[in-house]
């Protein structure tokens, strides 16, 4: 079981490293996926996407801009949205397409041409995306619309819960069924990214790059470190009993902590 103390504040500045952060194969990042146990680091830009465990990076798919981009409970298994790229015969926008073997190849599930989600996660209830009005999907094929008075930034779930966050400029709106309903988590900090490292404990930055760790998803919060370089997408995984490990896309790079954000080093795409 996750403990309170797995988050627990620590040091405040970003660790020097003698080695450049991993270089970005594009500076239009908004998506970044890492498997809990042994898949690849991923980066879903704007010219595709690829494979960060490789040097140089892999272009997996290049037909597609993805705008939102999420990875299910299976291995293997994601869902995005955005517009179709060179060579691509999909509608503009792309609504929610599904890939089962790693983002080589895609299927159109629903909204073709009339959804492109720039907000994107999946829950144990279903599918979360904003594509200007909330929506929720326990299939990624029906959808219901959710009234809300806020635009999310980041959605933020796991298939381990129905939990979902939503980082906006207010600060952090939290649902605990599956994106139905909402309220904004009291003395939460005004994080621009989030991503669960579990299915309770989250991680959320700032736009100032200041690391934040909840152990209770998302409904309290402690300060851990600091990330250089401007922040564009950042991911999470829980392994063991020690503290998460952190994956950020930055303006300098890739670079990735170890230690639940307290300090952060280049990244190998590992």
């Amino acid at each position: 079981m996750l403990t309170l103390s797995a988050c627990t504040s620590g040091s405040t500045t970003t660790a020097a490293s003698s080695t450049a952060p991993l270089s970005l194969p594009s500076s239009h990042v908004h998506g970044l996926s890492v498997h809990r146990e042994t898949g690849p680091v991923l980066l879903a830009t704007h010219e595709g996407l690829f494979d960060m465990t490789r040097s140089p990076a892999a272009r997996i798919l290049d037909t597609i801009d993805l705008m939102g981009f999420t990875a299910a409970a299976d291995n293997g298994v994601f869902y995005a949205s955005g517009h179709p790229g060179p060579g691509s015969d999909l509608p503009n926008p792309i609504g929610l397409i599904r890939s089962v073997d790693g983002g080589k190849s895609w299927e159109p599930l629903s909204r073709q041409g009339g959804s492109d989600f720039h907000a994107l996660t999946t829950t144990r209830s279903g599918i979360v995306g904003y594509d200007g009005t909330l929506r929720t999907s326990p299939d990624g094929k029906t959808w219901s619309d959710v009234p809300v008075d806020f635009v999310p930034a980041v959605l933020a779930g796991s298939p381990e819960s129905s939990t979902v966050l939503a980082t906006t400029r207010d600060g952090v709106q939290r649902s605990s069924d599956g994106g139905k309903t909402w309220a904004l988590v009291p003395k939460a900090p005004v994080i621009q990214f989030a991503a669960f490292a579990s299915g309770t404990e989250v991680i959320g930055v700032e736009p100032s790059g200041a690391v934040h760790c909840s152990a209770d998803a998302g409904s309290t919060w402690a300060r851990t470190g600091s990330i250089g370089g401007k922040v564009q997408a950042i991911a999470a995984v829980k392994r063991g009993e020690g503290k998460p490990s952190i994956w950020a896309a930055t303006t300098e790079g890739l670079v990735v902590s170890t230690d639940g954000g307290s300090s952060f080093r280049a990244s190998d795409g590992q």
